[in-house]
């Protein structure tokens, strides 16, 4: 075949030589598959089960045919759908006109979802976002506005803020905003003891944030783990609470904490990977987001940092401790390989390190955060992120947009 010459058709099969019904258009010939067309139908606004209906439906229809076409598809479809599923999954489809936004990498489609997204560093209840979100939506198309800056687009979403819920909640919104291409990082500290939820609070933090970057010292201690020995440093081979077992009587003064002394040798340990994690994001310029037991209020000197990053150090804590007992059982319910007795033997010496952990972030000003209410709590650290950034570093909000 010459270079121009038309690309012969495949010879036709029946249908029933090899099982399979052919679909032929523009783009070749492949074979028909009720997975595609489930999918097309629900893209459509069928629901599931509507969808897969239809498409056996129209696969029996077509049996005997040995290639259809696009056409004889949908006439199968309208054949055997039902009329009223048929007609509201028409209207379902309808889509808005689209609406672009421009930004220095180019142009993407306007998206509700991606907006609220951002609208979350306000620290806002992500329905209310989306509500945001889809008035700013509305707005657009009522102006018939085909096409918006993103500068332009930051200033809509904060008069709407503004006006729907306040000025504080507008300017944490462009505070965080102002931080996505920052000329220093965000490092988001999360300390306190086992079982407080530092590491759910953390992931669901940087989803809101949009924070890619969200490390567990758990993970840091593991790597040291593997690097180190338990003859070498047999601290970090045990858990925070039951470390003094492993070390032994650590020296210390007369009187003082076993438990307490077992843990903040371990931590001290720890500490030193949380400090390399640290220093590595500021050299990327990469916001942070870290927890653990081993982020210790005191351990980290934040001044050596005021320059380089902005670190905002918080303590996670469940003052009740059969709070955290019950969330021992669930955790444990879900990951096999920790089971919740070990947890719950050892129960008391977790208290004990919590109250170490409080006492020092009185001695050191670091906000405590009771999480009591998982929402309530996540709300609250993106709150206190955001003021402070506001705070730290006032804006003249007609510059940002």
């Amino acid at each position: 075949m010459t270079r121009g010459e038309p690309r012969p058709k495949q010879p036709s099969r029946p249908e029933g030589a090899d099982g399979r019904l052919w679909v032929e258009d523009e783009a070749g010939r492949r074979p028909f598959m009720r997975g595609i067309l489930i999918h097309s139908l629900m893209a459509r606004g069928f629901d599931f089960q509507e969808a897969y209906q239809v498409a056996v439906a129209v696969r029996k229809r077509l049996r005997g045919e040995a290639v259809v076409g696009r056409k004889e598809i949908v006439a199968a479809i309208e054949a055997v759908a039902d009329p009223d599923a048929l007609r509201e999954a028409r209207v379902e489809a309808r889509q808005p006109p689209q609406i672009q936004v421009k930004g220095s990498s180019g142009e993407l489609p306007f998206s509700k979802g991606f907006l609220s997204q951002s609208l979350l560093a306000a620290a806002i209840e992500p329905s209310d976002a989306f509500d945001v979100a889809r008035e700013i939506e509305g707005e657009l198309l009522r102006r018939e506005q085909r096409a918006i800056d993103r500068h332009e687009l930051r200033g809509v979403a904060y008069q709407t803020l503004h006006q729907r819920l306040g000025p504080k909640v507008a300017e944490r919104y462009l505070a965080w905003r102002r931080y996505q291409e920052p000329e220093r990082p965000v490092i988001l500290l999360l300390g306190g003891a086992t079982g407080v939820g530092k590491t759910a609070l953390a992931l669901e933090v940087g989803h809101r944030l949009g924070v890619a970057r969200v490390i567990s010292t758990d993970a840091i201690r593991q790597v040291m783990r593997i690097m180190l020995s338990p003859d070498l440093v047999p601290a970090i081979h045990a858990s925070s609470f039951d470390a003094h077992r492993a070390v032994g009587d650590p020296a210390s003064a007369p009187g003082a904490d076993p438990v307490i002394g077992g843990f903040s040798s371990q931590a001290d340990i720890v500490s030193v990977g949380v400090r390399a994690m640290i220093d590595r994001a500021v050299a990327e310029n990469q916001n942070l987001i870290l927890d653990g037991v081993s982020v210790v209020p005191g351990s980290i000197d934040l001044e050596a940092y005021r320059d380089k990053a902005d670190l905002i150090f918080l303590l996670v804590a469940v003052l009740d401790l059969s709070k955290i007992a019950d969330r021992f059982a669930t955790r444990g319910r879900a990951a096999k390989e920790r089971p919740p007795h070990r947890y719950l033997e050892n129960l008391e010496s977790i208290g004990r390190i919590q109250n170490h952990l409080l006492e020092l972030a009185e001695q050191h000003d670091v906000p405590i955060v009771e999480n009591d209410d998982f929402d309530l709590s996540v709300l609250s650290i993106i709150r206190h992120v955001t003021e402070t950034l506001r705070k730290k570093d006032p804006m003249d909000v007609a510059d940002l947009f």
